[in-house]
């Protein structure tokens, strides 16, 4: 995407890469394909409104966090599929780290350290997968040979030079979903590298989030790349949420919501993540809470691809408006196991409440409905985190982005359950928007924050229409439908 200085976009260009799913639980993607549609992209978007590499000012970057390639540093190949953040292969490795930290097995061995729970989720026990299973990947990552990174660190990596003096480095976003990162130095912190035996040698350097970070080579030539934020991160700060209790909700492959916390790192005891939120070159990292869920706009995909019920995701709400309501059908996509705030990777998807009168509209209805009552479990969580710091999380009105914030089904029935107005801004791709905001602000484009929250336009608002009573009785029948996945693997 190609943005001006008010934020407005000038030009975009987009394609789906292929999703592969080797085996039950198994997610991959190809990283050749991804810098092969990422270059060709940059040609279509710049060819489309007659602008070449010498009309950018810069380049920012940003990808989702958790999926990781492994590269041979003097060809630059791939050396492995990327294996996704919604991957659950490491289950086995995940659940012997927690057993290390204790007789009855810690989840949140290392949580204290990277605010994070053990988890499939998370890049480091993949980067372990990954060593453990490629011939002889270990000895070359060791020996500085092979190249471990997440997405944004490949691109960058490629999009400076890559064997020709590519520059190895991730932001603090990225590097803090690793399961590897210390939340307060921001380095890659010893004892969890020998706890998941990963070298530090393969390891990308840690930068902050905004400032130049190299100059681009191609169809780049010239052109500083000064920004990475990982894709939700990106959101929260293209929404122009840059104080504290301010939040955000991507509404993407996966949901995330995310509530700035200032530079105070604030540990949750209901089951968020603890995250950086974005660094600014010579200033202190500011962080944020954040809940994670693994199937969103993916239980739309899976509706199309893989039950064949609507041929086109734009389709889904005209057949969820078919009916008028869900029949007590319900739908919970735990297909990787649940993540915030249950943590449950033993859980599975389940479509509860069926009866002969149900049809393929309450099932349209219930996927849309799933990711709106996964989100209000978020936010209870978030509200639960503030209450038990003593504080009060005065959140009136939720901004959203993302792919399925044009579905007004859906968002109607997020304000429903939420009971706050949930507003859209202009431009709902945020995530691009964000990216784009912190290369910009590294490079002067914008002097400061202010200037980019000026450029926050107000683009749809959905208000609170539902009785308390019908509310808590649709949310009681979702909290019985978790119940059914549980236990399952």
């Amino acid at each position: 995407m190609v943005f001006d200085q008010t934020g407005g976009v000038v030009a975009s260009a987009q394609r789906p890469h292929a999703q592969h799913f080797p085996q039950p639980g198994w997610v991959e993607h190809d990283a050749a394909e991804i810098l092969a549609n990422t270059w060709s992209l940059v040609d279509e978007a710049l060819a489309s409104c007659d602008l070449t590499a010498g009309d950018l000012t810069a380049v920012g970057i940003t990808n989702q966090r958790e999926t990781l390639v492994a590269w041979d540093r003097a060809t630059g190949q791939p050396l492995h599929r990327a294996i996704v953040w919604q991957d659950t292969r490491t289950a086995d490795l995940v659940e012997r780290l927690a057993a290390e930290g204790g007789a009855d097995g810690d989840p949140d061995r290392f949580r204290s350290v990277t605010g994070l729970p053990l988890a499939t989720y998370f890049s480091g026990p993949k980067a372990t997968w990954l060593l453990d299973n490629v011939d002889g990947l270990r000895g070359r990552a060791e020996a500085g040979e092979a190249l471990l990174g997440t997405i944004d660190s490949w691109l960058l990596w490629n999009l400076t030079g890559g064997p020709e003096g590519g520059r190895h480095a991730t932001d603090v976003t990225n590097a803090s979903r690793t399961l590897l990162m210390d939340l307060a130095t921001l380095d890659w912190d010893p004892d969890l590298l020998a706890a998941m035996g990963v070298p530090a040698a393969a390891l990308p350097e840690i930068v902050p989030s905004i400032g130049r970070l190299g100059v681009g080579v191609g169809p780049l030539a010239g052109v500083p790349i000064s920004g990475i934020l990982g894709d939700q991160q990106a959101a929260l700060f293209g929404q122009g949420c840059h104080s504290p209790g301010e939040a955000k909700n991507t509404y993407g492959t996966g949901c995330f919501l995310l509530m700035h916390t200032g530079t105070e790192a604030v540990a949750s005891t209901n089951g968020l993540l603890t995250t950086v939120a974005s660094q600014v070159a010579g200033e202190p990292a500011t962080y944020a809470l954040e809940g994670s869920v693994a199937m969103a706009g993916a239980t739309i995909q899976w509706l199309r691809d893989e039950l064949g019920l609507i041929d086109d995701a734009s389709e889904v709400e005209a057949l969820a408006r078919s009916v008028d309501d869900n029949g007590d059908v319900y739908l919970v996509p735990a297909f990787s196991g649940l993540f915030a705030p249950h943590w449950r990777p033993d859980a599975r998807g389940a479509l509860v409440g069926l009866t002969r009168f149900a049809n393929r509209g309450h099932l349209a209805r219930a996927a849309l409905e799933a990711t709106a009552f996964q989100t209000h479990e978020l936010l209870a969580a978030m509200r639960a985190d503030a209450e038990a710091s003593g504080e009060t999380m005065a959140l009136t009105e939720l901004r959203v982005d993302g792919g399925m914030v044009g579905n007004d089904l859906l968002m109607q029935f997020q304000a429903d359950l939420l009971e706050v107005d949930v507003v859209r801004p202009v431009v709902a791709e945020t995530t691009a928007l964000g990216a784009a905001y912190a290369a910009g602000l590294a490079e002067g484009v914008w002097a400061d924050l202010a200037d980019i929250r000026a450029n926050w336009q107000e683009g749809g608002r959905w208000r609170p229409d539902m009785a308390a009573d019908e509310r808590d009785r649709l949310t009681a029948r979702w909290s019985q439908a978790v119940e059914r996945t549980l236990d399952w693997v």
